[in-house]
């Protein structure tokens, strides 16, 4: 038996067709805006990853020496200021002599940063080098030879490390007017030779 007139069915009918389009556009909806979270997330991740990089290329390190509490490499970013460098090593310490420093210097990759000591008297000493020093590879050679420091010449004097041609010169005058130095130790009593400048080279000079 039918209980529905025509006129009802095709009221129902109607209904059912708007009903199934409703579902179908709040599927698609629904869908496409969990692609788009899906995409924002990707997206954003992928910047974060980016950034990350970017700011592990932007550091540099150093090797600082001399009076600060940690001797060594410091890892920093590119932009850095020697002060910066020395608080990254510990600060000072209390024989440190800060005004031949130009704390506000821009540091570089690769340089080595030399702090004083108030006993050293030399100011024309190179307190921030970019050589690579003794012992090393450098361009396929490999430098082993320490400085003889009764005989080397002033331009060999001058490839230790803090020795600039001011106390070059007076290395060979002191052996000129006292004869040639007993031990490696002798070297300090040559004026502008401290305790620290010997410590920075005397792995390096030998006196036979």
């Amino acid at each position: 038996m039918d209980f529905l007139s025509k006129k009802q069915k095709i009221i129902l009918g109607a209904i059912t067709i708007v009903m199934l389009i409703f579902i179908g556009y709040y599927i698609l909806k629904k869908t496409d805006s969990t692609n788009y979270i899906e995409l924002e997330t990707i997206s954003e991740d992928s910047i974060v990853e980016d950034n990350k990089e970017e700011i592990i290329d932007e550091e540099i390190i150093i090797h600082i020496t001399g009076e600060v509490e940690n001797e060594g490499i410091i890892k920093i970013k590119k932009d850095a200021r020697i002060a910066d460098v020395i608080d990254e090593a510990g600060g000072v310490t209390n024989e440190a002599d800060l005004s031949k420093i130009n704390l506000a210097y821009s540091v570089k990759d690769g340089q080595k940063i030399y702090i004083p000591n108030v006993n050293d008297k030399e100011n024309e000493e190179e307190y921030i080098t970019q050589e690579a020093g003794d012992e090393v590879i450098v361009e396929g050679e490999v430098k082993t030879s320490k400085v003889n420091i009764n005989t080397a010449k002033q331009t060999e004097l001058e490839t230790l490390s803090g020795i600039g041609p001011s106390i070059a010169l007076k290395i060979i005058n002191y052996r000129e007017e006292n004869g040639e130095f007993k031990t490696i130790e002798d070297i300090k009593n040559v004026p502008g030779i401290g305790d620290a400048k010997f410590e920075n080279i005397k792995e390096n000079i030998c006196v036979k």
